[in-house]
């Protein structure tokens, strides 16, 4: 008899799984589409450009103050221009850095970036202008969850 409680209980489960991915699927239909910010700089052999602009998109109007999304380019530009010459030295410094804290050192970003339903990611996109891929930053709109939905 314990059995059949337990094959009941996993179809329950797996109903529950489904139901869960089918609104998740539903909110991401009706999220707008990603902001793409190119670079502006000179493109390096691996596509990544040494600059971006620090334009404010007018999609993100009401999203992110238009002060906050150039300091936050500005930093990234900022990165790029120190590190870029010495790439593999920060990629490993960075690397160590995560293993000493675990990763908790990029604890406050996700839960940053969750709370405002942005999420900031390098895409690889090919050029408009030539064959060659370029790295953009993509700014996705993650959707919020319905407040009658539990944790």
């Amino acid at each position: 008899m314990e059995d059949f409680d337990e094959i009941y209980e996993e179809e329950e489960e797996d109903e529950d799984e489904d139901e869960d991915r089918a609104a998740e699927e539903q909110l991401l239909k009706y999220a707008p589409d990603p902001v793409v910010v190119r670079g502006s700089g000179h493109v390096t052999v691996f596509g990544l450009s040494n600059k971006f602009e620090s334009e404010f998109p007018s999609a993100l109007t009401g999203k992110v103050a238009p002060e906050e999304f150039k300091a936050s380019i500005n930093r990234v530009n900022g990165c790029l221009k120190k590190t870029l010459p010495v790439n593999v030295r920060w990629l490993l410094c960075g690397c160590l850095c995560c293993c000493c804290t675990l990763g908790f050192s990029l604890w406050p970003v996700i839960c940053l970036s969750k709370r405002l339903c942005l999420h900031w990611r390098l895409s690889k996109r090919k050029c408009e202008t030539n064959n060659m891929m370029e790295y953009v930053i993509l700014i996705e709109f993650l959707p919020k969850i319905p407040i009658f939905r539990p944790d």
